[in-house]
């Protein structure tokens, strides 16, 4: 199995930004459809990665825009986010070769009795596919059981997972440069996700510090994650990053 500590080294690029395919739509057809148009809408735009995720549709839709990615469609690597029920996500990671995957919590979301039986999870699946991890901590919408400090669930983070995500409290709710340099200072030079509420205006100063980033709300047409895709949006944000690129 590979190593699990490159995950920046599958992007050619330094700060590589991924954008969330979010599933919208009302009926099965609809929602495949309007995904693929994501994913052509975000490509053209420059994007360096995609995440699929079930945040509007359910884990068949999921299963299918996989399929789909892992036909050879994308020009990107992706990735996969199955909320809630985590197991399947590394199943579909492996099923759909995903060349990484998101889980929003990987400690201190259960009772610390049950952090035992979570290391025992993680050691389990991680076998089951060579995706790197994406995980979250202290993460959006996630309960806080943890009785330990932020720097101790860090450490034990980074034993579980290839990469941290931070973000603030919503999704599209810009995450604080407290928190940011937070985890910064918890993590070393581990890889850094910033995985919520980035911005063209604070893409700057948040990737000084992060390695990377996920992107939703920002791409929508009005700011919002029940928006839908503009690529203009994705096109402005991109020249910004590419700016960026050229002074780090």
């Amino acid at each position: 199995m590979e190593e699990r500590n490159g995950i920046l080294s599958l992007f050619p690029v330094k700060k590589p930004i991924l954008g969330m395919i979010h599933l919208k739509g009302e009926r099965d057809t609809e929602i495949f459809e309007k995904a693929k148009e994501e994913i052509r809408l975000m490509e053209e735009g420059g994007i360096d990665g995609l995440m699929l995720e079930n945040y509007y549709g359910n884990y068949y839709h999921l299963e299918k825009i996989l399929d789909y990615a892992a036909q050879g469609n994308l020009n990107v690597p992706y990735g996969v986010n199955c909320l809630n029920v985590d197991a399947m996500g590394f199943e579909l990671a492996a099923k759909y070769d995903a060349k990484f995957m998101q889980v929003d919590s990987v400690v201190g979301h259960v009772k610390p009795r049950d952090e035992a039986t979570l290391e025992a999870f993680f050691d389990l699946y991680r076998k089951k596919t060579t995706a790197y991890l994406i995980g979250g901590v202290r993460f959006k919408y996630q309960p806080l059981l943890s009785e330990n400090s932020l720097e101790e669930d860090l450490k034990i983070a980074m034993r579980r997972c290839d990469a941290i995500a931070v973000t603030e409290n919503a999704t599209g709710q810009e995450t604080s440069m407290e928190k940011i340099q937070a985890f910064r200072a918890g993590v070393g030079d581990f890889p850094l996700v910033i995985a919520a509420g980035m911005t063209k205006e604070n893409a700057a100063k948040q990737l000084k510090i992060g390695d990377m980033a996920i992107v939703g709300s920002y791409f929508k047409d009005n700011y919002k994650d029940i928006g839908d895709v503009s690529k203009e949006h994705v096109t402005e944000f991109m020249r910004i990053v590419k700016q960026i690129r050229e002074e780090v």
